[in-house]
């Protein structure tokens, strides 16, 4: 994945000051990157413990559960592409610094939710300070590293993830049995101090010094269509169905103003993105692949946590630990993504990890409740070794398609599908699983008093808190609602794993070879001068 000799740049060389530390900037990132990681899998391991009455926890319904997970998703995926142009227009640092503050605050005030309306509420406003995060951080990157370091540096970023992945469920798990449920927010307060002083102190500014003018009508919109769409998408998988009024007006409302932000950027002398990189089938196939990988382990990532918890009866904190074989797959293989894909190529490596995802999630429909430890964490393994060798080398061509100075709105492209994507997967996948799971238990909620069938017949949360209420009398249902949520599984996982295989065969078709074209920059661009494009010398 390095430049060959010759080959034009669009980017002017890193300061010297800046590229001395560009591995200490790194490290900062990647600690910035481990607040917003680590928030949603620390989640994901306390939802049983939420959904629990109080004192327990606040007593949230699956509904409201999958909400406080997509209010979260639907302000980050709705600012996302704005944060990452303000960043380039007013300066990378002060927006990483500003979201990363709001975040911390959100995050204090989630920890002291008395609702499940005061979670999903604070759980927005952590999403308004992720937005302004996640794009930052893979923005600096791109203006500290040189472009032959920028794909090592890039595995590495992407290796933070798996180490968010891995730290998360643990210190959730930690957390849920010694302190109250909203210990799993306020740890991030600590963590957001540390962060901010560490950034203050070594992390560069940067921004696009020839940013064009503002397009007021190109931000709305994509503000307007993003939030309608996935709002759309979450509503379809709360109501477990696509065909309600509610849920293909903001579909369809989405749809539409994201056509007229395309036509308005097309025609824009100063676009907010050039919407010609979409042209490129290798940019356009990397996006692609980032959305189906998200859509496809998104969903799996919301179920499995019930099947640990629920049908395995295993505790948060070691439901944490089995996630651990996917986490460390993606630590130890995402840094050394690139050395594959110079050997290989980016077609021949994306295409075998997303063999490797379809197989692991594909694997779920053979787990029961009696499946072994060791194959969980085998296809825990198999899944992260995946990720790893698709997230590089697709960010690498998205982030180095655009020129440096754009590297803002590359990041929020790139972020903004990976968003989409995983919302789509939590309400479509969870929706099948929802489905499936009703239409299985309904037959065995005879013996339910009237009043309480219908709620017994949410989730399998709601299903094992009316048993448990029976007493004696609630042992079949028990079984009954372990073996219905293992049946939705199956089938839920499947289709997981059908969305992945169209991923290979999108990677498969459309990405470079290994003497493949690459995806240049464009340095006509609005604000770009010919003199831009010298490559920088190699320094070490």
């Amino acid at each position: 994945m390095s430049i060959p000799s010759g080959t034009p740049a669009a980017a002017p060389r890193v300061p010297e000051a800046v590229h001395r530390r560009r591995w200490l900037v790194l490290g900062v990132l990647m600690f910035s990157l481990l607040i917003v990681v680590l928030d949603n899998s620390i989640l994901n391991v306390a939802v049983k413990t939420i959904a629990s009455p109080a004192p327990t926890g606040i007593g949230a319904t699956q509904s409201e559960l999958e909400w406080a997970i997509n209010s979260y998703t639907l302000v980050f995926a709705g600012l996302l592409f704005t944060a990452g142009l303000l960043g380039d227009r007013i300066g990378r640092k002060k927006v990483l610094l500003a979201g990363i503050l709001v975040f911390g605050v959100g995050s204090a005030l989630a920890a002291l939710s008395s609702t499940p309306g005061e979670l999903i509420t604070w759980r927005a406003l952590m999403g308004f300070g992720a937005a302004f995060v996640m794009p930052a951080t893979l923005a600096v990157l791109m203006n500290v590293f040189e472009r032959d370091e920028q794909p090592k540096a890039i595995g590495i970023w992407a290796g933070s993830v798996g180490l968010g992945i891995a730290i998360g469920p643990i210190t959730g798990g930690v957390l849920l049995e010694h302190f109250w449920w909203g210990s799993i927010f306020l740890v991030n307060v600590p963590v957001v101090v540390v962060a901010l002083v560490a950034m203050a102190v070594l992390v560069p500014d940067s921004r696009d010094p020839a940013p064009g003018r503002v397009d007021p009508l190109g931000v709305v919109l994509s503000i307007v269509g993003l939030v309608l769409l996935v709002y759309g998408i979450i509503r379809g998988g709360e109501l477990a169905s696509f065909t309600d009024v509610t849920v293909l007006a903001p579909l369809i409302g989405g749809l539409l103003v994201l056509a007229a932000f395309v036509l308005h950027e097309k025609r824009s002398p100063h676009p907010s993105i050039d919407i010609s990189y979409f042209r490129k089938p290798a940019f356009s196939a990397a996006i692609a692949a980032i959305a189906l990988v998200f859509f496809a382990l998104m969903g799996v990532t919301f179920f499995s946590a019930f099947y640990l918890q629920s049908v395995r009866g295993y505790t948060a904190l070691e439901s944490g630990l089995l996630i651990l074989p996917l986490a460390a797959a993606q630590m130890i293989f995402a840094p050394r993504a690139r050395l594959v894909v110079d050997r290989f190529g980016a077609r021949a490596v994306c295409t075998v990890g997303m063999l490797l995802v379809a197989a692991g999630l594909a694997a779920f429909a053979l787990f029961d409740a009696d499946t072994p430890l060791w194959v969980l964490c085998l296809v825990f393994f198999v899944q992260g070794t995946g990720m790893a060798h698709i997230m590089p080398p697709v960010t690498v061509a998205v982030m180095q398609a655009l020129p440096r100075e754009r590297a803002g709105s590359g990041s929020a492209i790139n972020n903004t599908f990976r968003q989409v994507g995983g919302a789509l997967g939590i309400a479509v996948l969870g929706s099948v699983l929802s489905t499936v799971y009703r239409g299985d238990i309904e037959g065995h909620l005879d013996g339910v008093p009237a009043a309480a069938r219908d709620v017994a017949g949410e989730s399998i949360e709601a299903t094992l808190g009316v048993a448990q209420k029976l007493g004696p009398a609630g042992k079949p249902l028990i079984a009954a609602a372990n073996d219905a949520f293992i049946g939705a599984m199956h089938v839920t996982a499947l289709g997981s794993a059908a969305v992945a295989l169209i991923g290979v065969a999108v990677v498969a078709a459309f990405l470079p070879g290994r003497q493949g074209a690459r995806l240049e920059p464009d340095a006509s661009g609005p604000g770009r001068t010919p003199e831009a494009t010298e490559v920088p010398a190699r320094r070490s």
